[in-house]
């Protein structure tokens, strides 16, 4: 099956925000459970800490964290009519 990886790497960033924890000016961390290549792909897009090695969360950059935000809001925040 071919898909769009854009979207999904758009919609686990957005679902890292979710699990995100220890935020500050540098960036926050994320419990990593998500697809290897999809984790690997945000890597490369630096919005994410290298996701390889035994720790259960990896490191979201401050740039990963904001956009983050942003699709989490864009994707699940329900507006008000």
């Amino acid at each position: 099956m071919e898909y769009d990886k854009d979207k999904v790497d758009e919609v686990t960033l957005a679902l890292l925000y979710l699990a995100m924890h220890d935020e500050n000016e540098y960036g926050a961390k994320a419990w990593k459970g998500f697809d290897w290549e999809t984790m690997n792909r945000l890597h490369e897009k630096r919005f994410i800490g290298n996701p390889v090695g035994k720790a259960k969360s990896v490191v979201v950059t401050p740039e990963g964290y904001k956009r983050a935000k942003d699709l989490f809001e864009k994707h699940f925040v329900k507006r008000s009519r």
